[in-house]
């Protein structure tokens, strides 16, 4: 469903940019109030059901979206019929922004989730018009390499404890950035999730949860909730793969 919104409802112009919740997470931060008001009259906000797919792999890429409420999972899909999720898409992350003219993974709904798009096209006169904008989106491309090359030294390197300890971490670090700090972390995606994200299987990632949790390093509430009663014993269990 390339481009369309997700079950076509709740669609609409954006027009508050300015008091957006996450804009401080996101790449328009870097914009003056004129600038937000530019970057208004291109961007379309609508909700994304849970399960909905934004964009597939392979498809024309059309559009970018910043995630303002839920999450999202990228996903690709390997030559023997795996499925690999690449990353979690979270409040405030930007999805879409790469070279290539398709997009190179699945975009999916895993909770139910508000976006704002914004063309291709459009993004780059915007691009071109102001260069804290350029700035920005060339930051968090970086970002996003770093994060990508820490992930795939901990899938290289790191047991199965190591991993869900460097995930758990790393999750709440984001979550933080959001919501400010705390030890209770939302788990959006399901343990199959995780297992495709880590590169275990799903019965593996559940005992490693319950491993954690007899080792008083978490405690799980919920079966969405991890809360973190050993923030040093799990860094220094994280850290154990990569030494």
């Amino acid at each position: 469903m390339n481009g369309n919104p997700a079950n076509g409802k709740d669609c609409s112009p954006v027009s508050d940019c300015i008091h957006c919740s996450v804009r401080h997470l996101a790449v328009c931060s870097a914009l003056s109030a004129e600038e937000v008001h530019a970057l208004e009259q291109v961007t379309t906000s609508y909700a994304v059901d849970n399960g909905a797919t934004l964009a597939r792999a392979g498809e024309d890429r059309l559009h970018v979206y910043t995630l303002t409420a839920g999450a999202l999972r990228l996903v690709r899909t390997l030559a023997d019929g795996r499925r690999l999720v690449t990353g979690f898409v979270l409040p405030g992350d930007y999805v879409g922004l790469s070279g290539s003219d398709t997009y190179r993974y699945d975009i999916e709904a895993i909770a139910d989730s508000r976006v704002c798009r914004v063309g291709v096209a459009q993004m780059r006169e915007l691009r071109l018009r102001y260069t804290h904008l350029e700035r920005k989106l060339l930051q968090r491309a970086c970002q996003e390499l770093d994060n990508a090359q820490d992930s795939a030294l901990a899938l290289a390197r790191m047991q199965p404890p190591e991993k869900l300890a460097d995930f758990i971490l790393r999750l709440a670090e984001r979550q933080a950035r959001h919501q400010g700090s705390g030890n209770r972390v939302a788990l959006p995606m399901g343990r199959g999730d995780i297992a495709d994200h880590l590169g275990l299987t799903m019965e593996t990632v559940s005992r490693t949860f319950t491993k954690l949790r007899q080792s008083n390093l978490i405690a799980l509430p919920h079966l969405t909730v991890v809360e973190i009663l050993d923030r040093e014993g799990l860094e220094n269990l994280a850290s154990d793969g990569l030494e």
